[in-house]
């Protein structure tokens, strides 16, 4: 078994990944009589095959403990899958590259508040995993015909955990 250290979240470390979506440095500018302020093209919605289209919904995800034993990855070989908090709580995001048409060695990065991530089409990444609490995620992705899901499951589980000593819940 493998152990996997998590890391913080930066746009550098997750580039190959996808984008983070952050609200600092974002471009951003008033509109409705200057009373919203739009932070503006945050994320690249990636949409491939026939009939897709893009899908806005909520997901409640269960929050995990800490260490993690990673099991399973996936990935959507026709659409990237954004994944935005709607509360304050951070959550993991893990990734990997592909090799051979099966997960490279996962990466697992840490978000602040108000950082949510954008997962690029094609890309290996593991389940939604909030922590501490239970949490709601704004979540845009592709529906549409054709397969958009392939589920990979590790012989041997990944150890993700916190790399300082003691483990956060």
């Amino acid at each position: 078994m493998s152990t996997i250290l998590i890391e913080p979240l930066t746009a550098d470390s997750f580039a190959p990944f996808g984008q983070v979506i952050d609200l600092d440095g974002a471009e951003h500018f008033p509109i409705n009589n200057g009373m919203t302020e739009r932070y503006h093209d945050l994320a690249r919605v990636e949409l491939g095959g026939e009939g897709s289209r893009p899908l806005i919904s909520v997901f409640r995800g269960q929050p995990y403990d800490l260490p993690l034993s990673l099991r399973l990855m996936e990935r959507h070989p026709l659409g990237s899958q954004a994944f935005y908090p709607l509360g304050d709580r951070p959550f993991l995001v893990i990734v990997a590259g592909d090799l051979s048409g099966i997960p490279d060695l996962p990466r697992a990065f840490i978000t602040r508040p108000g950082q949510g991530v954008n997962i690029a089409m094609n890309t290996w990444h593991g389940v939604l995993t909030p922590l501490e609490v239970a949490s709601d995620f704004l979540v845009v992705d592709r529906g549409g015909d054709g397969n958009n899901l392939e589920e990979y499951h590790f012989d041997v589980p990944h150890l993700v955990r916190h790399p300082q000593a003691g483990e956060r819940t």
